[in-house]
């Protein structure tokens, strides 16, 4: 066992006026299996950076162990994939690279074929492969999900549950149930360590968001009460003090000076004891609600079709050269389905999503799409998205005042506004495509793998917004929790 010491940790990106992190501390051991989780943008990747030592900060961090971080850069993706694990781990033996092969369900033919040519799921199992063939060091893994269809997903975090030494970035609920014993948080004000699991992590969150929700409640109710009370108090005195000046009473008796200079002193001696409690409430009110998350309510405009079935697809079999992506495909689409389609990587998801949207595509068998059908559409891929929002808001012709409203529930800063799109991390891209899709009056909604690197608290609220609204959408999403949360349908492929 051996501990990292993260003390009085401050860092800043050069050019920026933000600290992402200010006077932070904690311990980790490095036999824990510790999950990381936090809305996007918060530091997660750039932590895991500070270890690595790629940056300069101020105060320390300390640790007796090596760092290995994941996902690894590929060069030259028309290397042999062979030759990509061999230029990550020098030293290892053929029947170990086999065995984790064998344990994340990828074939040896793999690995002679060109890096660039395989699936991204599969890109990524062989460089866990690689990952995992690495000794004696605290593993930094930095979404390792992403692209892995959900029995990877459960083959990894199996893997890793049988480990032990290791940070996961991952906001997969399910994943990180299975795999993790401590969790890391990135809240709006602080860092904190909790023992247990996500859910556990969860539930603690939520009772202690509705303790201070209600105690917000219970002191913005004292502080009107005492506001009043002292306001009420400070007049009766200034009366009082008042009739020390006026002369006689109505009824031609002097008036006690040195009683009603007492009263008046009492009702001071109130007022301030009022005022006192007042501010301690304050002071109070002032220490809670730093760290609940803003999660706004958001809309989608579905249009209604005019007939009941919007797409239809009978033993479709579609073809890139000689090479089948998918066999003998059936299904469709009807007013009101959420279909999830799934199946293993390059079982030809995403080119059935393809297909519909109209894109060209060499198949077999019968397509029918209903006229005049209108689809909105969100890529897997994010690489082509630079500029900045307004511009693409014009390009792709949205309202950019509703495109950066909903951006804002999404947990954008304004100054997240003025960067350039390629600047944003992995999941505030891919925000950046569901925010356009919630954006557009459609029919029918497609969207795949919309959840790639996006934050638990997002994915919630894209949940709550898929079922509230009920529009009609296929979608491929490898998230366990999300797909059994809002499919009425599951189409395998």
């Amino acid at each position: 066992m051996a501990l990292i010491n993260v003390a009085n940790l401050t860092f800043a990106y050069d050019g920026s006026y933000d600290n992402i992190f200010e006077n932070v501390s904690f311990q980790i051991d490095t036999d824990w299996k510790l999950g990381f989780t936090g809305r996007n943008g918060r530091g997660k990747t750039t932590f895991l950076h500070l270890l690595l030592g790629k940056y300069e900060y101020s105060g320390s961090i300390s640790a007796n162990v090596s760092f290995e971080y994941f996902p690894y850069e590929v060069a030259d993706k028309e290397n042999n994939s062979i030759d990509v694990v061999n230029s990550i781990c020098l030293d290892y033996l053929h029947w170990e690279l086999m065995r984790e092969l064998n344990l994340l369900d990828v074939s040896e033919d793999v690995l002679y074929r060109p890096f660039g040519t395989l699936s991204d799921g599969e890109q990524t199992k062989v460089l866990l492969a690689a990952l995992f063939l690495k000794e004696n060091s605290f593993l930094l893994i930095d979404e390792p999900t992403n692209h892995l269809d959900m029995k990877a997903r459960k083959l990894v975090s199996d893997y890793l549950k049988s480990k032990q030494g290791y940070i996961l970035v991952s906001h997969d609920r399910a994943f990180l149930d299975n795999c993790i014993d401590h969790i890391l948080s990135i809240n709006k004000t602080n860092i904190e360590i909790q023992k247990g699991n996500f859910s556990s992590w969860w539930r603690n969150k939520e009772m202690q968001d509705s303790f201070e929700l209600a105690e917000n409640r219970k002191f913005k109710k004292d502080i009107k009460r005492l506001t009043d009370a002292t306001r009420q108090v400070s007049s009766w005195s200034d009366k009082i003090e008042k009739t020390k000046i006026g002369g006689r009473e109505a009824s031609g008796v002097k008036p006690d000076k040195g009683y009603i200079g007492h009263k008046a002193a009492k009702m001071k001696a109130r007022a301030k004891a009022i005022e006192a409690r007042q501010q301690a409430a304050i002071e109070e009110r002032s220490k809670l609600l730093k760290n609940i998350e803003s999660a706004d309510t958001l809309k989608i405009s579905p249009i209604p079709y005019h007939t009941g079935r919007l797409a239809e697809l009978e033993n479709i079999s579609i073809f890139y050269g000689e090479k089948a992506a998918c066999t003998g495909v059936s299904f469709a689409i009807e007013w009101g389905d959420r279909i999830a389609l799934y199946g293993k990587n390059g079982s030809g998801k995403s080119s059935i999503l393809k297909l519909i949207c109209g894109e060209q595509i060499i198949y077999t068998g019968s397509f029918r799409k209903g006229s005049q059908l209108k689809i909105s559409y969100v890529s897997q891929d994010t690489a082509f998205l630079r500029g900045n929002l307004t511009d693409y808001a014009a390009a792709v012709s949205i309202n950019e005042s509703l495109f950066k409203a909903i951006l804002r529930k999404l947990d954008f800063s304004r100054l997240q506004f003025e960067k350039d799109i390629s600047a944003f991390s992995g999941g505030q891209k891919k925000k950046v495509l569901i925010a356009k899709s919630l954006c557009e009056q459609a029919h029918l909604y497609i969207w795949d793998e919309p959840l790639n690197y996006i934050d638990v608290f997002s994915r919630i609220q894209i949940e709550e917004l898929l079922l509230e609204y009920q529009p009609t959408i296929l979608f491929v999403e490898h998230d366990r929790a999300f797909s059994e949360n809002i499919a009425t349908k599951f189409v395998n492929i």
